[in-house]
């Protein structure tokens, strides 16, 4: 059931793609940089290595399984990972121990549900409530973590930040400026590239203002793979105990529901643009959507484990390239050479060059912060989509609470 692809013999090479992606979803990759330093205890370049890893997984869902999608991280899922995993462990090798089993538990979930049938049995009999609740608690989660939780990120540099927040949620979200996007040419070109406009301005303003500190370094950087392995494998640091599996259960299934609602989101945003391309048809199979998930989430937990960056969509740039792929061949060959060319093939030699690394390292924790705010937005607005009536924003405000501040 899977189809590997390889660029020129198979698809394509879309520059246009190739190029924002090595500015976009480089920068975006490379966003828990900040975070393995601090909280993991790891080097740098041993962030950078164990991002390389997470890059190569994601890519493969499209380029080695044949997923149509644009893969990325279970979105809403992250800030309850990283609330689970910081107040679980006390040291680097607790938290990867439960980032181990967090993952595996996922992985397990994902082949019995999704084999089995049930999956979708059980999203459907969850109440609305308890669903809105879920991902609500998610937005919630997101925002206490840019503003309460990592605020000395924020007042680190404020101007940058705020730009950088304000302009992105203007072009993803802002009704008038959607609207103005379809009457004018240059306003649509520039809101194409997504989080590059935002990176720019914070660059511009925060160089201006002497926030941004640039230490551009000549060079190669060889990643530490053997260095990382023996601090985050669990064949070096050793197994989760059986205590962490049973605590990272609940999460796990949660973070299944989250799962489900991407993969549903992501057929719908193909299957809305696939009017536009009858020349490219494009076959969804869920068994193996669910395969190759399980399959990225078990290499993950084995050797490089961060719950939860092995999921199924990132929405943001599946639109954008779905966009692209709706003007026809002349525009993007395949939704799969575009969807590629966007993650650079999997072949991510760009975070080799230590020009290109120590140039994005100021924007690291911009990237993190809009990838937390991106999440919190989103879930909000689809929270009170699901959330109908009265008693179902009643359950879906207490099931929130509970789940960002009580959820131990």
């Amino acid at each position: 059931m899977f189809t590997a692809r390889f660029p020129l013999l198979h698809m394509r090479i879309e520059w246009r793609e190739l190029i924002q992606g090595l500015v976009v979803s480089l920068s975006s990759g490379l966003a828990l940089v900040p975070l393995l330093t601090m909280a993991f205890g790891l080097t740098f370049e041993e962030a950078i290595a164990i991002s390389m890893i997470h890059i190569i997984l994601n890519t493969s869902s499209v380029v080695i399984f044949g997923e149509p999608y644009a893969s990325g991280w279970i979105a809403p899922a992250f800030p309850f990972a990283l609330a689970f995993v910081l107040s679980g462990g006390d040291s680097p090798v607790e938290r990867f121990q439960l980032m181990t089993a967090l993952t595996l538990d996922f992985t397990l979930i994902v082949l019995f549900l999704g084999l089995t049938g049930l999956g979708a049995t059980m999203v459907r009999r969850i109440p609305n409530g308890l669903k809105a609740g879920i991902i609500f608690g998610a937005a919630l989660s997101a925002f206490k973590r840019v503003f309460y939780d990592d605020i000395e990120s924020f007042t680190a540099m404020p101007t940058a930040m705020t730009l950088a927040l304000l302009s992105t949620l203007i072009i993803a979200f802002y009704g008038p400026f959607q609207k103005w996007r379809q009457h004018n040419k240059v306003v649509d070109f520039i809101a194409s590239f997504g989080l590059l406009p935002s990176f720019i301005l914070a660059g511009v303003f925060g160089s201006l203002l002497g926030e941004f500190n640039f230490d551009i370094q000549m060079g190669f950087l060889i990643p530490p793979f053997t260095e990382l392995f023996a601090k985050v494998s669990p064949f070096a640091i050793g197994f989760p105990s059986i205590e962490y599996f049973l605590a990272a259960l609940p999460l796990a299934f949660v973070s299944y529901l989250l799962l489900f609602g991407d993969l549903l989101t992501g057929t719908a945003l193909i299957e809305s643009a696939q009017k536009h391309r009858p020349d490219d048809p494009i076959k969804f199979n869920l068994s193996r959507s669910h395969y190759s998930v399980a399959i990225r989430n078990a290499l993950s937990a084995v050797i490089a484990p961060f719950f939860p960056t092995q999921g199924i969509l990132w929405a943001g740039g599946q639109v954008i390239i779905l966009e692209r792929w709706k003007q026809g061949k002349e525009a993007i060959e395949s939704l799969f050479s575009g969807i590629s060319a966007f993650y650079y093939y999997g072949i991510p030699v760009a975070v080799m060059f230590l020009p290109i690394v120590t140039f994005l390292k100021p924007f690291m924790p911009i990237a993190l912060m809009l990838a937390l705010a991106m999440t919190a937005v989103a879930c909000a607005k689809l929270s009170f989509q699901i959330a109908l009536t009265k008693k179902d924003r009643l359950i879906m405000a207490v099931t929130a609470i509970i789940l960002t501040y009580f959820w131990g």
